[in-house]
């Protein structure tokens, strides 16, 4: 994110806060960053900062949102926005009322891959959306693990960290909502204190297509892709669910298999010049607040499903 935020003309990183002082002083030190600080109120009183881009723990969230709204500071928050709906939708209203812009580091939206493949789906290409499918288990490396694989309370699990990132996609792509979900869930090996590493889940949206989720910390060599299939045609996404700039897109139909000419970028600082604009007033952030409110409600209703056996509403939302 730091080599995304300084690609932006006009844009440096100038400080960076950490409940540990002596970790916010090496890392400004390691980054070129000229400020560092023990807490984020401190930050926050820095009249050279003007936006904030918060990655810490997910239950933090919440409240360091709200202190940025309270100081002013424009917010570029990490999924998920918080643990709960209430929390995020009391997020988006006090940056609304302060009359900062929020947005959602939703990143994948950004990639070529998804936005070419949204563009053929709206645009018709392969006629009635019917299905779509989501491949996204990948083994998490040792250094991400932590928080991650046992402490609830800071919402580790897989749900809260991946199940947003296909609801998301699948919402951009397909210009519709999830209502219904339902899943499965288990702990294979990571995963401690009663948090899943792995889950199966599908989704119902609001212009009938069915979704199917895979999404895993377990599973080294699974690969990531995306499908959409439709009356007239499908699109494969090939190693596209990732950080990285890369993967391909088929499309099949009629006609036979053949490639889309995609031409990558980075997903961060393409996320981030759209974040920049629409603090100029130029459009609005790839992914808003309320996306991230949106997919948070999904993802919580697929952990209620696996959790309770039964399906789940997913009712419309409101900021």
């Amino acid at each position: 994110m730091i080599g995304a935020i300084r690609h932006q003309p006009g844009h440096e990183v100038v400080a960076v806060a950490s409940s540990n002082a002596q970790r916010a002083t090496d890392y400004a030190r390691q980054h070129r960053i000229d400020s560092a600080y023990d807490s984020v109120a401190k930050l926050l009183a820095d009249p050279l900062v003007q936006v904030v881009y918060i990655s810490t723990t997910n239950e933090l969230h919440r409240d360091q949102v709200l202190a940025a709204a309270a100081a002013g500071k424009h917010v570029l928050c990490e999924k998920p926005l918080a643990l709960t709906l209430d929390d995020a939708q009391q997020m988006v209203r006090a940056c609304a009322q302060a009359g900062v812009v929020m947005a959602t580091n939703h990143h994948l939206r950004n990639a070529a891959t998804h936005r070419r493949i949204r563009e053929l789906v709206q645009g018709g290409v392969i006629g009635r959306p019917l299905f779509a499918r989501v491949f996204h288990a990948v083994y998490l490396p040792p250094h991400l693990q932590g928080w991650r694989i046992d402490k609830p309370a800071a919402g580790g699990g897989v749900i809260l960290d991946i199940c947003v990132h296909d609801a998301d996609t699948l919402r951009f792509i397909l210009g519709a909502e999830p209502i219904e979900a339902i899943g499965l869930s288990h702990s294979a090996f990571l995963a401690r204190e009663g948090l899943e590493d792995g889950v199966m889940a599908a989704l119902r949206f609001d212009n009938g297509v069915l979704a199917q989720l895979h999404d895993a910390f377990t599973t080294p060599f699974a690969g990531t892709g995306i499908e959409i299939h439709g009356d007239k045609g499908s699109i494969v996404g090939r190693h596209v669910m990732t950080q990285q700039p890369v993967g391909d897109v088929l499309l099949r139909d009629a006609g036979g298999e053949r490639a889309i000419a995609v031409e990558h970028e980075s997903l961060y600082a393409r996320g981030v010049a759209r974040f920049c604009a629409a603090i100029r007033s130029e459009g609005e952030p790839a992914a808003t607040a309320v996306d991230g409110l949106r997919s948070l409600a999904t993802a919580l209703a697929i952990a209620e499903a696996c959790r309770t056996g039964a399906s789940v509403r997913i009712d419309a939302l409101r900021a």
